[in-house]
């Protein structure tokens, strides 16, 4: 077979080419034809060549059984050469060749191809010289892998250390925003608090990549040259990690290090992939040059000019935000310990796994690493891993708090009891407001007379009062009015089954707490100009007033909405509950992790050691409370838990007030509201200090002072705060809303201390009264009554106590304004402090004296 195409072919097509035409007719007229089927092995591996082949049309690929060379499997195309240095250098096939397509072949028989070699030099002469210079260029790039490898190995990362861990949403989708950014090759910004593994991410995105067999490092950015020679090398001269780098991964760490020089140059190789080398002089500066690596910035925080350039943005989730993943977390970290170690692997008690998930890890997967090794260590081969050996620091927001329920395992199994609070509330208290109410209307009308305002108003105020820094508003768990609501709600569904209505929770936050300030206004009016406390039918017309509105509202809006946003006396309970030193909270980390159906609050079916309940009668969720505003201890969550989350806490009193608390504008009017009410109670008395002579028979001037006793308290604490804005040395003070918090101490205290005369000077005389309410004559009867100098005693301790508490309160919430020094702050306050302490004069004023 000889022709000029088929030299041509050759010459064009082949490594032949680079002989002599002479030479290329010579084995253009050896050439023999030969069509091969498909899958039909052409050579096979370890036999000697039988044949020099070259493909003209179809396709092969080879396959070898040597597992140190596999760059030996390979495919051939249209003007591959086959067998030519095995020809040459009489050596066996390395590997076996198959067509994959019926192949056209031109073949020249082994032994008339070596006559062509001994009758042509020329062709050993050649191949020796090209085989020299395929040398020459296999050791110039071994040289150059050499030289880059050593300038990236510093940095060189070799494998990702682990997979994402868990099956939270929050897990799920990290794990798809790494598999999004490994599908493409542009830039990711990875940011995230400390501890989470960021670096380990972005090795994670690298090995996903279809790049993943090139170099990636990782440069910690506070240690570049502020010139940047090391990053991009240096024009004509050494060459950068850019350079080295090629097609690999780049991974920046620690971003907000990096030196303030090097920014618009890393900026400008995030936007445009292109970096300038280094010049020692403006004269010859250097022109820029393209980089094929891939950037990946990993930092604790977002930083706007690189956000602004990268393609891709992670965040990484804390650890406090996937709850749901830390037993996974600490199954995984256990398996490694004790795999490296050769140890059996201990179990982890539920209990401990709720201690760890009520924890909120600032130092995230890291801490809990070292959580669980340390464990591990300490159990000393024990087959658990309990509560008692998890011991990491209580967070902000559990410090100073101890759990009376773990404290008291029968305080627990009776407020999981039916005794508290449904027997105590349908078996003796809705019964006893009944009778209550009857014997205010058809008994004797005054308070010597009559043991039910004797109850009302000499025991019901001061005790409660008194309780409220103890067990916040216990009192809202057992009130009657709500009581009456909730029968009237389940026979209302009984007689007319519906769907009652829901919540309108917006308009209820913004209007509901003035509703219950009009509404206290108007008692206080009421009280004050018809006499509440001396006049029986009177004051059973407020209960059932209050109650009327529970039962009303009850009948057209499910749970208790009058509870929450509209009863006055809970407003009150609820200001007064922040200042406890016990609140009702769940654990945040259990909840998250291990609750799904949320039965404290939306209530369900029996689950676990959770009984079934109907959920928060005042929808709230335990391990949302900011404050004890909204918890009326009813102990439902506590009851429907399943996981052992909720907890009743011993806490410093209204600790709250200055840590978590959101400040409320009719909050604030309220509690100036029960201010003035001190006032008005003591009106006669105030009369009498201040020297008026004003006629309180005469309705209209009654009225008219009796408005402006509320108002003035409210005014001189707003002077005072004029006057810390004046003199606050030009900084910023906390808003009055805020502020004004600070006398609630003051507040509760004048109410207690003026509550403590009728408690203590009539409270003992139940007996006698209780007789002469049922026409008995009780003169022989036992009293207790303290001596009158005994409760001006109490009455002035509670006062005093009550400034120096607001005097305290009032620094702890302003210290945690930003920017003020503690000196400067202590001196800003003066005013406030002043105003307390008049208000605490005039409070001794009329009522000690």
């Amino acid at each position: 077979m000889t022709s000029p195409e088929t030299v041509i072919w050759l010459q064009e097509r082949t490594s032949l080419g680079i002989l002599s035409p002479e030479v290329l007719n010579a084995i253009a007229q050896v050439i023999e034809e030969q069509v091969v089927s498909a899958e039909t092995d052409l050579v096979s591996e370890g036999n000697s060549p039988e044949a020099l082949y070259i493909l003209v049309e179809g396709q092969l690929e080879s396959n070898t059984t040597n597992q140190n060379n596999p760059a030996l499997a390979c495919g051939f195309l249209p003007g591959a050469v086959i067998e030519l240095k095995e020809l040459l250098l009489e050596e066996l096939t390395p590997f076996t060749i198959t067509t994959v397509t019926e192949c056209h072949l031109w073949v020249v028989p082994a032994a008339k191809f070596r006559e062509l070699v001994t009758q042509y030099p020329e062709i050993a002469q050649a191949f020796s010289r090209q085989l020299a210079q395929e040398l020459a260029q296999v050791t110039s790039a071994l040289g150059y892998e050499q030289e880059r490898s050593i300038a990236l190995r510093p940095y060189l990362v070799t494998k990702a250390q682990r997979g994402i861990v868990g099956t939270s949403r929050y897990a799920v989708r990290l794990r798809e925003q790494i598999r999004e950014a490994a599908a493409d090759r542009k830039s990711v910004d990875i940011f995230g608090e400390p501890g989470l593994e960021k670096d380990n991410i972005a090795a994670l995105i690298h090995f996903g990549s279809p790049k993943r067999r090139e170099p990636i490092i990782k440069v910690n950015c506070g240690i570049l040259q502020t010139s940047g020679a090391d990053l991009f090398g240096r024009a004509g001269g050494k060459p950068g990690l850019l350079e080295w780098l090629g097609e690999g991964t780049l991974v920046l760490n620690n971003i907000q290090e990096l030196p303030e020089e090097l920014l618009p140059a890393v900026t400008q190789l995030l936007k445009t992939g292109k970096y300038t080398p280094i010049s020692r002089s403006e004269d010859s500066a250097a022109q820029p040059r393209p980089s094929q690596a891939r950037i990946l910035i990993v930092s604790e925080k977002t930083q706007p000019t690189v956000e602004r350039s990268v393609g891709h943005i992670i965040k990484v989730p804390p650890l406090r935000v996937r709850k749901a993943d830390i037993q996974t977390q600490v199954e995984y970290y256990t398996n490694l310990y004790t795999r490296s170690r050769g140890i059996s692997k201990p179990h982890m008690t539920p209990e401990a796994l709720r201690r760890l998930q009520s924890y909120d890890f600032p130092g995230n997967l890291r801490e809990l690493k070292n959580l669980v090794e340390r464990a591990i260590v300490q159990a000393e081969g024990a087959n658990e891993l309990t509560e008692e050996i998890f011991w990491p620091a209580e967070t902000k927001k559990k410090r100073f708090r101890v759990n009376l329920l773990n404290a008291y395992p029968s305080l627990r199994r009776f407020l999981r009891s039916d005794w508290w609070p449904d027997r105590i509330n349908y078996g003796f208290t809705a019964t006893a407001f009944a009778i209550i109410v009857a014997v205010l209307f058809i008994g004797p009308q005054t308070r010597d007379r009559n043991f039910v305002l004797n109850l009302f108003w000499a025991w019901w105020w001061p005790f409660f009062l008194f309780l409220f820094p103890f067990l916040g508003r216990i009192w809202c768990s057992v009130c009657p009015f709500m009581i009456y609501g909730e029968i009237t709600q389940k026979l209302s569904l009984w007689l007319w089954p519906r769907k009652l209505k829901r919540w309108p929770r917006e308009q209820a936050e913004k209007w509901g707490g003035w509703f219950m300030f009009g509404l206290f206004t108007l008692i206080f009016l009421w009280e004050e100009l018809w006499h509440l406390e001396n006049t029986a039918y009177l004051s059973a017309c407020l209960l059932l007033l209050i109650t009327a509105g529970a039962m009303i509202f009850s009948a057209l809006f499910e749970r208790r909405f009058w509870c929450r946003y509209l009863c006055p006396i809970g407003g009150m309970n609820g200001l007064f509950a922040k200042l406890s030193m016990t609140e009702l909270r769940a654990q945040q980390g259990i909840c998250s992790a291990s609750c799904t159906t949320y039965q404290c609050y939306k209530g369900g079916p029996q689950k676990g050691e959770g009984l079934e309940t109907n959920g928060c009668p005042l929808y709230s969720h335990p391990a949302q409370l900011e404050d004890n505003r909204d918890c009326v201890l009813c102990m439902t969550c506590l009851k429907a838990c399943p996981h052992r989350s909720v907890e009743f806490n011993l806490r410093p009193p209204g600790i709250e007030l200055w840590t978590t608390h959101v400040p409320r504008t009719y909050e604030v009017a309220l509690l100036f509201l029960l201010l003035g009410g001190i006032y008005l109670h003591r009106l006669p008395e105030l009369q009498s200090w201040l020297g008026l002579q004003l006629d309180l028979t005469e309705f209209w001037q009654h009225l008219g002072l009796s408005l402006l006793v509320l108002i003035i308290p409210a005014a001189l604490t707003l002077g005072a705060y004029g006057l810390i804005q004046v003199f606050n040395f030009n900084r910023k003070p906390r808003s009055f809303v805020e502020l004004a918090y600070g006398y609630l101490p003051l507040v509760l205290g004048g109410n207690l201390a003026h509550y403590l005369r009728l408690g203590l000077g009539e409270g003992g005389r139940i007996l006698p009264v209780t007789f002469a309410t049922l026409g008995l004559s009780g003169e022989q009867l036992p009293i207790l009554v303290a001596h009158p100098a005994v409760i001006a005693f109490l009455q002035g301790t509670t006062i005093i106590f009550s400034v120096l508490m607001t005097m305290f309160l009032t620094q702890k919430i302003a210290k945690q304004s930003v920017g003020t020094p503690k000196g400067l702050a202590k001196l800003s306050l003066l005013w406030q402090h002043l105003a307390a302490i008049g208000l605490g004069v005039s409070m001794w004023a009329i009522i000690v004296f």
